[in-house]
């Protein structure tokens, strides 16, 4: 194969905001276009080719946006000469599923995840690892300079539906039958939950499974109480045992139990590490420094080794294929199950693990729930700071926390342990805000931790965020 000498009509630059540490996200229209999408499929196409691949797995959500971009983004791949398997309409797990079964030497899903609906973006693989971070900035320096490989490729559309769901129903282990109610928030696991239900014992209720890029019934983000609350009515007027939410993708999952309480990421994470334990004694078990101090204490008095480390989906990917851990997951909901699964987040496996889990258990997720330390946090609380700010404002409260001799944890951001409990403050890898959450033992600890937390962003010049100030 040859390359496209630099220059010319060959050459593209992207918006500046577009190129992103874990993805490629854009508001369509405006920073994403169909050209953009064309030339991502060439870059991305030639990353694939010089490493010595031939085939490409590509799907697309459910978002008004998504067929064209990914008509964009196939040229661009044939482009270069490669093989496309095109899976169509469905989550970002059965893209990656795809990947994984078709030995692909990557894979690429047209996705706006759980942003607004004008929003849309991409989330890559390559052979079986995540492709993020210098990865993607790479595109951008191939794509500048029209450096691209050039051949003559083809596009096959294949259907794995059916397949995707035999897999993912294989591993329900239940053997109670319970009532569950299930809200794919009109978001691209509506069809495959349609199938994946209808194989499961028990009584299912299904909401917003029709797949509708606009959105109609609530956002589609599990981790924001507001987009909770159909599901919570739901499992109340039908006497559901429990129910889960999935975002607009379906690589995160939210669930709340039958009293209507949300069940956290970083709790699911811990009722499902102690199943996994009991396979894999003294595993890694790794969470997201969002996470709550009662889950790695938790892993740590079932015998595994809790690892605290950076928010990402990508990031946390990397590091369980580097430590070899069966599972892994982040308070957002991204849960990655390499145990008897293939280390990827995948909502839908999830709430089958769930279902397992509460089923064989005996007692509700409830119970489950409340056999966890109690503890008084904050959710997320995210405020907007500037692209050119947001770091810099981590990096002062860094120094002057050093300076005060504090007890600081810099995987990502600061979280900062004290007496009372621990703060958080990090800057998103994805938008331009900065990210806070702190946890006590009581309330009277958690006003002193948001204190000391906002006394830190006073003196970096940033207000208090709304229904933060005490």
């Amino acid at each position: 194969m040859s390359a496209c000498p630099p220059g010319g009509d060959h050459r593209h630059r992207f918006h500046p905001t577009v190129l992103r540490e874990y993805d490629i996200r854009g508001i369509v229209g405006e920073t994403l276009t169909e050209a953009d999408l064309r030339a991502v499929g060439r870059a991305f196409g030639t990353v694939v080719v010089r490493d010595g691949g031939s085939l490409v797995c590509v799907g697309y959500d459910g978002r008004l946006s998504s067929p064209a971009l990914e008509a964009a983004l196939v040229e661009g791949l044939v482009s270069c000469g490669l093989a496309v398997e095109r899976i169509g309409l469905g989550p970002t797990p059965m893209l990656y599923y795809a990947a994984c079964e078709r030995g692909a030497d990557g894979g690429v899903m047209i996705t706006g995840s759980h942003n607004p609906p004008s929003y849309n973006g991409i989330k890559m693989v390559l052979g079986k690892r995540p492709f993020y971070g210098q990865d993607i900035q790479d595109l951008g320096r191939i794509a500048g300079a029209g450096d691209y490989a050039t051949g003559v490729g083809s596009a096959l559309d294949i259907d794995l539906r059916a397949v995707y769901v035999d897999r993912l129903a294989r591993d329900f282990a239940g053997v109670k039958p319970l009532k569950v109610a299930w809200d794919a928030g009109n978001g691209a696991t509506g069809e495959i939950m349609r199938r994946l239900t209808a194989r499961l014992p028990g009584e299912h209720f299904l909401l917003f499974d029709t797949i509708d890029g606009s959105f109609p019934n609530h956002h589609p983000d599990p981790t924001v109480p507001e987009n909770l609350v159909d599901l919570q009515r739901v499992v109340a007027e039908q006497g559901c045992d429990f129910g889960v939410g999935f975002d607009g993708d379906g690589d995160r999952i939210g669930a709340i139990d039958h009293l209507g309480r949300i069940v956290w990421g970083d709790q699911l994470l811990a009722l499902y590490a102690a199943e996994v334990l009991t396979r894999y004694p003294g595993g890694t078990i790794i969470a997201d420094v969002k996470s709550s101090e009662t889950l790695f204490d938790e892993v740590a008095r079932l015998g595994g080794r809790p690892l605290m480390w950076k928010t990402g989906h990508s990031l946390l990917k990397a590091k369980m294929a580097e430590t070899g851990s069966p599972l892994a997951g982040e308070m957002s909901g991204h849960i990655f199950f390499a145990d008897r699964w293939y280390g990827f987040d995948d909502a839908l496996y999830c709430a089958l693990r769930l279902l397992s889990l509460v089923s064989d258990a005996g007692v509700s997720l409830a119970t489950l729930r409340d056999r966890l330390p109690a503890v008084i946090n904050t959710p997320e609380i995210r405020f907007q700071v500037s692209e050119e700010r947001k770091f810099a404002v981590v990096g002062e409260v860094r120094a002057r926390l050093d300076a005060e001799g504090a007890n600081v944890t810099d995987i990502d951001g600061v979280r900062v342990k004290t007496a009372d409990g621990w703060w958080l403050l990090r800057a998103s890898n994805t938008q331009d805000v900065l990210v806070a959450r702190a946890e006590a033992a009581n309330q009277e600890g958690l006003d002193r931790l948001l204190d000391l937390l906002l006394g830190q962003l006073r003196q970096s010049g940033i207000d208090a965020p709304c229904g933060m100030a005490n």
